[in-house]
């Protein structure tokens, strides 16, 4: 599955409602997600090259929590001025219509695009020690150990329900504000596995203390070419 990032604001951001060069002030790039999140490092490079170019502050607040949808709800409250934006992902824009029976923004209205910053996937990931090494042997550990087997979820809901569906799995889902923290309890063994975005894994599993097994891109990576696309293998162990 792709992760895409947009930049998405409430208003045209070339020029203030007086008529005056956008920007003539900082503008804020609000986060959904904590500090360290694959989103969180997109939007600090992006605010970076943003303050070289129109020599005005880029600051990156994040607003973690409830599936992005804290940070979503704040942006869509802000001036229209084109001084309050929010690097966001498919969670808060399109996922959380279907996780949530209500929204106190809406995806579409509230927003206007603005561009499309980067594309990522996930990766399935346990600890080192962790009984299995590869998919097939995930899901044959997984099923034994029932609802045992608890995941930490952390804007990757979609990809945990497809696995469970696909994979035939009955797995306990629990809830973080941010892949940071699910990653640190998977390490204590809190929780059993993660979804981890791409950037991050890639450290974990040079770390040696995190074991990737999948990823969640329709077709394997060239940034970890020996793990198979969780739509490699499923279809043959479902």
């Amino acid at each position: 599955m792709l992760l895409p990032l947009p930049l998405a604001a409430q208003a045209q951001t070339h020029s203030t409602g007086s008529g005056q060069a956008w920007p003539a002030h900082p503008v804020k790039l609000i986060v959904p997600f904590p500090a360290g999140s694959a989103t969180d490092q997109v939007a600090r490079l992006t605010g970076a090259e943003l303050q070289a170019a129109l020599a005005q502050p880029f600051i990156v607040e994040n607003k973690a929590g409830t599936q992005g949808s804290i940070a979503a709800a704040e942006t869509a409250k802000a001036a229209p001025d084109g001084y309050t934006m929010m690097v966001t992902t498919n969670t808060p824009q399109a996922a959380n219509v279907s996780l949530f029976k209500k929204l106190s923004y809406d995806p579409v209205r509230d927003f206007a695009p603005v561009a499309r910053l980067a594309t990522t996937s996930f990766m399935l990931m346990v600890r080192s020690d962790y009984p299995a090494k590869s998919l097939k042997e995930f899901l044959a550990v997984s099923r034994s150990k029932s609802q045992s087997a608890g995941y930490g979820s952390s804007g990757s809901q979609v990809s945990l329900a497809l696995l469970k569906s696909m994979g035939r799995l009955d797995v306990l889902d629990v809830p973080y504000k941010g892949i940071p923290q699910a990653i640190t309890d998977t390490l204590g063994g809190t929780i059993a596995f993660t979804f981890v975005d791409l950037g991050n894994a890639l450290a974990q599993a040079k770390g040696g203390k995190l074991r990737g097994l999948a990823v969640t891109s329709a077709k394997r990576t060239p940034l970890a070419p020996d793990l198979p696309a969780l739509a490699e293998e499923l279809p043959a162990t479902s």
